[in-house]
C-alpha cells in the first residue's frame, strides 16, 4: 500500500531563491543539478535523423541500442560479457528508482536499504511500494528485512566513491540476505579526487566485485550528466537477467517504452567519447574555481571526491548558511533534503555556466574578507 508521501522539499527555496534574485548582479542557482551546457552536436544530429517514428519502439531498445550499451559498459566500465537479457534502457532513472521496489514486488514489511546520505527517490521509492526505509552505509547493520539495497556511488548529494572493496563487501550482504542490490552509477564519468582522477570509477558489475556472478546484482546509469542530455530522459540498467526480466515484463504491460528517436539519440552518444571528455573538463574547471571560494568563505568541504556537486559545511544549520547565501545571490541545496544526519551541510551543484560560476566564486571571496 502506498504510504504518505512527503511535500516537495524544493517549495520550501522558493523564498530564498527571492531574495537571491535580489542580488544586482543576478541569481548564481548552485541548487539543482540540471546541465545548462548544449547537447552534443552528434546526438541531436542524431535525434534529428530519427524523427520519423511511425512504429511503435521497442521495450527492449533497439538491437543497436542494447549493443551500444554492451559496449560501452565493457570500453568504459570494464564490464565485459554482458548480453541483450543483461541490458535494459529506460526513460531516466529517477523513474526507475522510484518504481523499481514496487515492479520487483516488495511491499508492506519489506525494508529497502539506501545511503544515509540519500537522493530522496529512493525512499520515495519505498513508500510508494508500501515497504520501510532503512538510511545506513554500514552492510552489516542491514537488517534481515532487507530485500532491496540502494548504493549510490559516486554519491548525490556527498561525492563519496565506494571503492572495489567496499562494493564487493556490500554484495557479499545483500546475498547473504538474499537482497537485490542496485549500484546508482551515473556521476561515474566524472572522479575528481585521487585515485579517481586517473582510474576508473568501479562498477558494481565489475568481476572484482561479484567475481563474474551477476545474479541480483544491478547497476543503473543515466546519460544526462555526461552527455547534457537530461531533457532526453535517456538511461538504462544493466546486470542481473533475472531483475532485468521481471522489469521488462511490467514495462511491457505499462507501456513504458523509450521512444525511437532518443533510442537513436542514446546510441550515438555512447559511442563518442570526446564530447564527455569536453564536458568533464568543464565541469573540473569549474570545480576548481568554486571550491577554494567556498573554503575561503569558511566551508569545509567533505567527501566529494566525484560527481557534480560539492559537499560543504561551514558548521552552522543548514539553513542558516542557505539564507547566508541567498543574500549573496547564491541559491544551493540545504543537507536536510538529503536525509536526517547532515543538519549542517550544503549542497553546491557545479551545473552553472562559466560567468555564473566565477561570479558565485568572487561574492564568496568578497564575503570572507568583508
Amino acid at each position: 500500500m502506498l504510504k504518505p508521501l512527503p511535500d516537495y522539499p524544493w517549495d520550501q527555496m522558493l523564498p530564498f531563491a527571492q531574495q537571491a534574485r535580489t542580488h544586482a548582479d543576478g541569481i548564481v542557482d548552485l541548487s539543482i543539478g540540471s546541465p545548462v551546457d548544449p547537447t552534443p552536436p552528434v546526438v541531436q544530429a542524431a535525434l534529428a535523423a530519427a524523427t520519423d517514428a511511425h512504429a511503435y519502439p521497442q521495450t527492449t531498445g533497439t538491437p543497436a541500442l542494447q549493443h551500444a550499451i554492451i559496449d560501452w559498459y565493457a570500453r568504459r566500465r570494464g564490464v565485459t560479457g554482458l548480453t541483450v537479457e543483461n541490458v535494459l534502457p529506460t526513460i531516466g532513472s529517477k523513474e526507475l528508482v522510484a518504481l523499481l521496489p514496487f515492479m520487483i514486488g516488495i511491499g508492506e514489511g519489506d525494508t529497502i536499504v539506501h545511503p544515509r546520505a540519500a537522493y530522496p527517490t529512493y525512499a520515495i521509492g519505498a513508500a510508494m511500494a508500501g515497504a520501510d526505509a532503512f538510511p545506513s552505509d554500514d552492510p552489516a547493520d542491514w537488517p534481515e528485512t532487507t530485500r532491496l539495497v540502494w548504493l549510490n556511488s559516486p554519491g548525490n548529494p556527498d561525492g563519496r566513491v565506494l571503492s572495489v572493496e567496499a562494493l564487493r563487501a556490500a554484495v557479499t550482504r545483500a546475498r547473504e540476505l538474499g537482497a537485490v542490490i542496485v549500484n546508482d552509477e551515473c556521476y561515474a564519468e566524472l572522479g575528481w579526487a585521487a585515485p579517481w582522477d586517473s582510474e576508473p570509477i568501479p562498477s558494481i558489475l565489475d568481476p572484482r566485485v561479484t567475481d563474474g556472478d551477476t545474479d541480483n546484482v544491478v547497476a543503473i546509469y543515466s546519460l544526462s550528466k555526461q552527455s547534457n542530455m537530461a531533457g532526453y530522459r535517456g538511461a538504462f540498467a544493466a546486470g542481473s537477467a533475472t531483475v532485468l526480466g521481471r522489469l521488462l515484463t511490467v514495462r511491457k504491460h505499462a507501456g513504458l517504452m523509450l521512444p525511437a528517436p532518443l533510442q537513436a539519440a542514446m546510441i550515438a552518444a555512447l559511442g563518442d567519447d570526446e564530447h564527455v571528455r569536453v564536458q568533464r573538463e568543464r565541469y573540473r574547471s569549474r570545480r576548481e574555481v568554486l571550491l577554494p571560494a567556498l573554503v575561503a568563505a569558511g566551508f569545509r568541504i567533505d567527501n566529494s571526491e566525484a560527481g557534480l556537486y560539492l559537499w560543504a559545511t561551514a558548521g552552522v544549520d543548514a539553513w542558516d548558511s542557505i539564507r547566508q547565501l541567498a543574500e549573496l545571490g547564491i541559491l544551493a541545496g540545504p543537507g536536510p533534503f538529503y536525509g536526517d544526519f547532515y543538519p549542517r551541510h550544503v549542497r553546491f551543484s557545479l551545473t552553472a555556466n562559466d560567468e555564473r560560476i566565477n561570479a558565485a566564486a568572487a561574492r564568496l571571496r568578497a564575503f570572507a574578507t568583508a
